[in-house]
């Protein structure tokens, strides 16, 4: 359990509140945890794999307005006066998650005060990031999105490729797939990433910082200032540029 960033980095006291309730759970590719509408009734913490919040539109389509990974939690997004999700709750990939009640976690939130800021600090980090995402879906150019959604994807995975099909990312960023592989092929043809049949792996981890826009860098600060731990590419990441990522961290 100690693998979820969030869960790591609570008190002591407050871990072992929790602790007795937690279920690991294997997650499938492409899991609905919950969908818009419906009530809320578990806590989710990422151990291995990355859980999107797709904001679902009148006419049924998606976009992906935040990326939750081992750093933090899913389905506490909904207040105390609205119990039903905002948003739906996609599986990227297969992963591993521990799982609790939303009783359980909500008792231990009313016995503790530090756990609620802990909680209060997440969900500040988590609506700046869905600010931040919208403000950067309206204004910057595809390239620049989608090296800044690569990035956040592969602070999150195991290694270089992840496993991602044209659609996923047509999906996620609310654009055509005839959009996403004539950006894609950019990307590419800059030696910043390698595309396959279902998957991209990244090649200049730092390269594709410097394609990106501001944003990236904009909402791993709002996390730095919060005190939130962050997933991070070990130093492996960008294979082909490691030697210049020396001593990077699993948190921040």
């Amino acid at each position: 359990m100690m693998d979820n960033l969030w869960i790591a980095a609570l008190d002591p006291a407050d871990r072992e509140r929790i602790k007795p309730y937690l279920e690991e759970r294997e997650v499938a590719r492409g899991q609905m945890l919950y969908d818009a509408g419906e009530a809320v009734d578990q806590v989710w913490f990422p151990i291995k794999g990355v859980v999107s919040l797709m904001t679902v539109l009148p006419d049924d389509k998606t976009v992906e307005t935040a990326a939750i990974g081992r750093e933090g939690l899913v389905g506490v997004t909904c207040g105390p006066f609205n119990a039903r999700a905002a948003s739906r709750a996609i599986s990227q990939g297969d992963g591993v998650a521990a799982c609790c009640s939303a009783a359980a976690f909500g008792a231990a939130l009313d016995a503790s005060e530090t756990l609620r800021q802990a909680l209060s600090r997440f969900t500040e980090g988590l609506m700046a990031q869905v600010q931040q995402v919208a403000a950067c879906n309206a204004q910057h150019r595809l390239d620049e999105r989608l090296a800044r959604w690569l990035l956040t994807l592969h602070d999150r995975a195991e290694d270089d490729r992840i496993d991602l099909t044209q659609a996923d990312i047509a999906g996620m960023l609310g654009v055509r797939r005839a959009t996403v592989s004539e950006v894609g092929a950019v990307l590419e043809d800059r030696k910043l990433i390698q595309r396959g049949r279902g998957w991209v792996r990244v090649r200049d981890r730092d390269g594709l910082e410097a394609a990106s826009c501001g944003c990236y860098g904009l909402m791993r600060q709002v996390m730095k200032d919060l005190a939130l731990p962050q997933p991070e590419a070990g130093p492996e990441a960008g294979s082909e540029a490691a030697g210049s990522r020396d001593g990077r961290l699993a948190t921040r």
